[in-house]
């Protein structure tokens, strides 16, 4: 999404877009140079909370910081005492891995006050809309209204397929892991051409050939930069329709797919759909590079390693977000213009 915004009233306007939601009691970090990530946060209320905030995102903010980094922390809330409070202090924190703080802004839905210089202003509803007609332009989704309402988009009706589950398996043990494996490979390849949403009981099959290992890589390594779309599509279908029993599995590659594509708020919603009785070491590896700040133009590099990694993991083990929580959207690539002109 390339946005243009030119005062505090319209990058504020601009940030719901970017993140995919508009954030409520947070902290958003927007840099204005290729290269940082965009952060949200919730927003701390007290020094230990503080502290925690820049624990958690001291590691991929001194890993990206270059010469001449800048950015601005952008606070949403009516406490306008902890944001001063939270963004002095992240202010500071980030002026010691090199990245200068160049706007503090705090905004409560009707106003706004630049920290730095003193400045007011007020959030308008023209400015809201144009900025909205302007990301419909491109081609962007609307934002969801919260992040719990993006949450709860990945929650649908889970009865029918949970019905077809056992017939599933049965026919699956008649079968053989590479006929299965084959059959989910060209479904994809259906769904990617047509876009129609698939029936229960192939979706059921998908996710009963998922538990295979091998077959869930193979529609693993078909994902890319390019193609990564169609996959937010049909893994966050899957996610929303599968049962407990099978659902680690399409979360995981809605997570994935959903780093890929920049947007760190639906991976970390996405991997809140995986059972809490049932981790996954998928889950782990995207949770890592979401944690670590790794952006997804990394990914053709990492792929071996992380491959590698994934039988390291303990099964036992998906890495959660910090007590506060944290989303790592969107790192810019090094040719995308500065933000806030994203």
């Amino acid at each position: 999404m390339d946005l243009v915004v030119q005062s505090p009233d319209e990058l504020l306007a601009a940030v719901p877009h970017v993140l995919g939601f508009k954030p409520e009691e947070s902290i958003v970090l927007v840099p204005f140079r290729p290269g940082l990530p965009i952060t949200r946060v919730d927003l701390p209320k007290t020094a230990a909370d503080r502290e925690q905030v820049w624990d958690a995102l001291s590691g991929p903010y001194a890993r990206h910081a270059r010469p001449g980094s800048r950015l601005a922390i952008l606070c949403f809330t009516e406490d306008r005492r902890s944001a001063e409070l939270a963004s002095q202090h992240l202010s500071n924190r980030l002026d010691t891995v090199g990245i200068t703080t160049h706007i503090r802004l705090w905004a409560d839905g009707e106003r706004w006050r630049e920290f730095n210089t003193g400045q007011t202003g007020l959030q308008t509803q023209a400015t809201a809309e144009r900025i909205a007609t302007a990301t419909v332009l491109t081609g962007a989704a609307q934002p969801a209204t919260s992040r719990a309402s993006l949450a709860a988009s990945m929650v649908g009706d889970r009865e029918p397929i949970a019905q077809l589950i056992p017939a599933a398996r049965a026919a699956a043990a008649d079968s053989t892991r590479a006929v299965e494996r084959d059959w989910a490979l060209d479904r994809l390849e259906q769904f990617r051409t047509d876009g129609n949403r698939i029936s229960d009981v192939d979706g059921a099959r998908m996710l009963v050939a998922l538990e295979t290992v091998g077959t869930r890589d193979e529609l693993w390594e078909d994902m890319s930069r390019e193609n990564h779309t169609s996959h937010m599509a049909l893994w966050h279908d899957l996610t929303r329709r599968a049962p407990d029993e099978v659902r680690a599995a399409p979360a995981s590659m809605l997570g994935f797919a959903s780093w890929l594509h920049g947007d760190g708020a639906k991976a970390w919603c996405a991997l809140d759909q995986v059972p809490a009785d049932r981790p996954y070491s998928m889950a782990a590896i995207v949770a890592s590079a979401l944690q670590n700040g790794i952006h997804p133009r990394e990914w053709e590099r990492y792929q071996t390693q992380m491959r590698d990694l994934a039988g390291e993991f303990d099964e036992s083990f998906v890495p959660k977000p910090p007590s506060q929580q944290r989303d790592l959207p969107r790192t810019q690539p090094a040719t995308d213009r500065p933000a806030p002109g994203r």
